[in-house]
């Protein structure tokens, strides 16, 4: 979820859901050492809990970088062993990881020793030529045996070399079976399933048979399907979504995020997909894409965007 995920996107999942974990995005090892650290790390408190999720294959420099992430106080360090994009394999990260299982054991090794809270490994099952029955086994043992926490695994293959990050999305078939089958040989361990996950529905039904469940590119682009989370799964009470209270906690961070220079559609723009279904949708939609890119927009652009929605339908299709 590079570019996606950025604290603005966080804090407004956080509204909608109290609960949820927040991932940032895939940083860099060598960025937090060497790079705007301040800006690559610092967050809003609201967004606990959160997990920074971490890239890289030198145990010193995850190690070091985990170092100075330390003090800014995330409930959880991730390793992606996922990723497929071009930029991340020419760094010798992410997805190309899992053909170097002793590695990314070595690395998860380096992690421990410094930090003080879980440390876990998000992967695919595989990647390329690989058997998944044969790799995603021989991973999870080393990284759990180095002192993994816990295992996140993205149900796909990866194909390092002739297809987009995108169609690495879509195009190898998902086998939730190999993940549940995974949890099955490790039932102490935290097992989490991820990949073409849409609705609450589906999570429910994979919760028959892992940990948890990692919504990516579906909560995104309907944030919406977060606003049942908190009572489906954490047991909180059943409540309508008090959606003007998060039109004035937007408008007001806003308000912070430009006066201390930045710009509205910073945050704009991962509202967006708010309310998709809901009639008024198309209109909200054209506002927060447009408007809020124009020189000087204000808070006043989210008042709008919000006034269009027809929240008389909000719950019927947010259910459906």
């Amino acid at each position: 979820m590079i570019d996606w995920t950025d604290r603005h996107c966080r804090y407004f999942h956080r509204q909608i859901s109290r609960n949820a974990l927040l991932y940032t995005e895939m940083v860099v090892a060598d960025a937090i050492i060497h790079g705007p650290r301040e800006r690559l790390l610092s967050f809003n408190i609201d967004e606990h809990p959160v997990a920074l999720q971490l890239g890289g294959s030198d145990p010193v420099k995850l190690a070091e970088a985990l170092r100075i992430a330390g003090p800014y106080g995330y409930d959880e360090i991730n390793l992606n062993v996922g990723c497929p994009s071009d930029r991340v394999q020419s760094g010798t990260f992410g997805a190309c990881l899992m053909l170097t299982p002793e590695v990314v054991a070595d690395c998860v090794r380096a992690m421990k020793a410094v930090s003080k809270v879980p440390v876990t490994v998000k992967c695919r099952i595989g990647v390329d030529e690989q058997e998944p029955e044969e790799a995603l086994p021989e991973l999870l043992a080393r990284v759990l045996d180095a002192g993994a926490d816990a295992v996140w695994i993205h149900a796909r293959k990866a194909w390092l070399k002739g297809l987009s990050p995108k169609e690495n999305r879509e195009i190898p078939p998902l086998d939730y079976g190999i993940v549940y089958r995974m949890k099955e040989r490790w039932p102490e361990v935290f097992i989490g399933i991820n990949g073409g996950i849409q609705t609450l529905d589906e999570a429910a039904a994979h919760l028959e048979h892992v940990d948890g469940v990692m919504l990516g590119r579906a909560a995104y682009q309907n944030a919406g399907i977060l606003a049942d989370l908190d009572h489906r799964f954490f047991g909180t009470a059943a409540a309508e979504p008090d959606w003007d209270g998060l039109r004035d906690r937007m408008m007001a961070y806003a308000v912070r995020h430009i006066e201390s220079g930045g710009r509205l559609q910073h945050v704009a723009r991962h509202m967006v997909g708010l309310f998709t279904g809901i009639p008024g949708a198309r209109r909200y939609r054209q506002i927060l894409s447009s408007d809020a890119a124009k020189a000087g927009a204000g808070p006043e652009v989210i008042a709008a965007a919000f006034a269009a929605v027809d929240f008389s339908g909000a719950k019927e299709a947010l259910s459906a």
